[in-house]
């Protein structure tokens, strides 16, 4: 009986998955324009939009570092498969011999898979792999965790920094911060996602690179240098230019900033080249060495733009290569390299945020010790003050010594005799003094006057 029913479910599931499958084709036949009218769109497009919707629907809430859903997993190994499958009938012809029964030979030619897609597409699922193991050694970590946004705002009182986003949960880690081996091992899985990373961007940039630049896109491009702007043509064609130094002295704070200067320098480099294979005039004075100069230097200021910004916007012209292009194949490695860069720059965003509150966990524990340290830490001076406070709490006097005791009419009277003395002193010491008042000397007849009686006086 359990052999008959899990081969019926068996046989349920099977039938479930063709049906959704059908489906899914069915939509990609009609360029996702279920009516049968004009409004689907390339095959090419409706698969590279499949993949991406894919992509989101299985990754999008994918907000903590923890292993995927089975369920979600399985799902998404199974439906990349289906879109995958496409690739094997994508062919070239090649020149083959073939020998014939009388020994002869005969050139022929025969299919063979398409050499980018040979060679990438099981690099990318072998990226893919890498991603989804890397997730799934997060399991038992149990060094960090994870709270709502609104209960760490209610702990915090509502004091909580605007630019972060507010759908995502708050990592917390021990009072003492991470282990040793957790922090070594949360640094090694983001060394291997940082690989996975850079092996993702360069397939991303290499078919970008080959497919066609729409002519809607070139028509669109200002005339002359007015595409990077006076500052950043002058930056860029200078005889002494550092593209680090560059990227520093630009004001990259917010996304839409960073996709405005993508979209200057990749207007201005399709210019160029224009140029170049056009052999359109720029100028009596630019030769051109400097014009493949300025193509060099603008394709180096991109990757680096795109290594310091992973997560940057599709720009101007990769949304219109993508929108026009016809080749499937190109659309499947595309969609497929930039959905597994998303993730991987995800998984990289998570793990910096575990080593952030460890960080600041590290940072609270020593200002903590520091202020410790500065209240049990007391200046020299004040422990000697309050030693000596401790053992003359008054100042001794002479009489203490002696052994003498007064009462405070006596203290008083002796206090006013130390005065007294001290005032014969101050008058000895004017009489000392050169500048002191000298008493007036009377005449003969002040003197007859000062003999008078006083009635004679009056």
């Amino acid at each position: 009986m359990n052999l008959a029913s899990s081969s019926r479910r068996g046989k349920q599931a099977r039938r479930s998955d063709m049906e959704t499958m059908r489906e899914r084709f069915a939509k990609l036949l009609l360029g996702e324009d279920m009516s049968g009218g004009e409004k689907g769109v390339t095959s090419a497009l409706a698969l590279s939009n499949a993949i991406t919707n894919l992509a989101d629907s299985m990754f999008g809430d994918q907000v903590k570092l923890q292993p995927m859903d089975l369920k979600r997993k399985k799902i998404w190994r199974k439906e990349m498969d289906w879109l995958l499958s496409v690739v094997d009938h994508i062919v070239q012809f090649v020149p083959s011999t073939q020998v014939a029964k009388t020994g002869d030979f005969t050139e022929i030619m025969v299919t063979k898979k398409r050499d980018d897609l040979l060679i990438n597409i099981p690099a990318l699922r072998k990226l893919d792999s890498v991603l989804l193991e890397t997730l799934d050694k997060f399991k038992d970590h149990k060094d960090f965790w994870y709270v709502p946004k609104d209960v760490e705002n209610t702990e915090n009182n509502g004091d909580w920094r605007k630019d972060e986003k507010c759908w995502l949960p708050v990592v917390k880690v021990p009072s003492d911060g991470l282990t040793e081996e957790s922090r070594k091992f949360l640094r090694s899985q983001k060394e291997s996602v940082a690989q996975v990373l850079k092996a993702a961007t360069a397939i991303n940039a290499l078919v970008l690179s080959e497919m066609h630049i729409p002519d809607n896109y070139i028509d669109s491009l200002p005339k002359g240098k007015t595409s990077l702007g006076d500052f950043l043509y002058k930056s860029i064609t200078d005889e002494y230019f550092d593209p680090g130094y560059f990227l520093s002295s630009l004001d990259l704070s917010s996304k839409h900033k960073v996709l405005d200067l993508k979209n200057r320098i990749e207007a201005s480099m399709v210019i160029w080249k224009r140029k170049m294979n056009h052999k359109e005039q720029w100028g009596s004075f630019v030769s051109l060495e400097k014009r493949e100069l300025f193509e060099v230097r603008v394709e180096t200021i991109l990757a680096m733009l795109k290594q310091k910004v992973p997560e940057i916007i599709q720009s101007s012209l990769e949304i219109s290569k993508i929108k026009n292009n016809k080749d499937v194949g190109h659309a499947i490695l595309e969609s497929y390299s930039r959905v597994l860069e998303s993730l991987a720059s995800k998984i990289m965003t998570r793990i910096d945020g575990v080593l952030e509150a460890d960080v600041l966990v590290h940072i609270q524990l020593m200002e903590e010790a520091e202020r410790r340290s500065e209240s049990d830490a007391e200046p020299e001076y004040e422990k000697n003050e309050k030693v000596v406070s401790a053992v003359t709490p008054n100042s001794t006097k002479l009489a203490d010594l002696i052994g003498w005791s007064f009462s405070s009419d006596t203290e008083h009277s002796l206090t006013s005799d130390v005065e007294l003395v001290h005032e014969a002193e101050q008058e000895k010491d004017i009489m000392k003094s050169p500048f002191r008042i000298q008493p007036m000397k009377l005449s003969y007849l002040a003197k007859l006057e000062k003999l008078r009686s006083p009635s004679e006086r009056h």
